[in-house]
């Protein structure tokens, strides 16, 4: 059993700095802003993109867009298209879909995040959504930043 005095220095950690807390729960995204592609589903319209994102800067997002390219088997540029992520709060994961009319997802073999053409934020440098972005794939395409 602990005694008090033992929890005592960590409890005025806590205490005076917010942070703290969090430190024990780092998932591994502190400081990264992660884009991980979940699933590709055919639609209406073309292909249904679904992408999970988590803020894990400091700083919440108060708009962001990538510049996607994708693509097909032979690795050629099957199309690029901004995707606009609207708001990523700090320490929240948001999922986004988008519907990309004349694509088919059987051609899409793997994604390129090239850039973000907008990083908007208070406190937050222009560059800096590329700088820490984190990739990955729960499908059977590629993502790469």
């Amino acid at each position: 059993m602990m005694k008090f005095d033992r929890l005592l220095p960590l409890a005025v950690t806590l205490a005076f700095y917010p942070g703290a807390g969090a430190l024990a729960q780092d998932t591994g995204t502190s400081g990264n802003l992660t884009v991980e592609i979940n699933e590709l589903a055919s639609s209406d319209k073309g292909c249904k993109l679904t992408f999970v994102a988590g803020n894990g800067l400091a700083q919440s997002l108060s708009k962001v867009s990538f510049e996607f390219v994708l693509f097909d088997e032979k690795g050629l540029v099957e199309r690029m298209a901004v995707l606009d992520f609207r708001d990523l709060p700090a320490g929240k994961t948001k999922v986004r879909q988008f519907d990309l009319s004349g694509t088919r997802c059987e051609a899409v073999k793997s994604l390129l995040i090239n850039d973000a053409p907008v990083c908007d934020g208070e406190g937050v440098a222009r560059d800096a959504c590329m700088k820490v972005l984190k990739t990955g794939s729960k499908s059977s395409v590629e993502l790469k930043g």
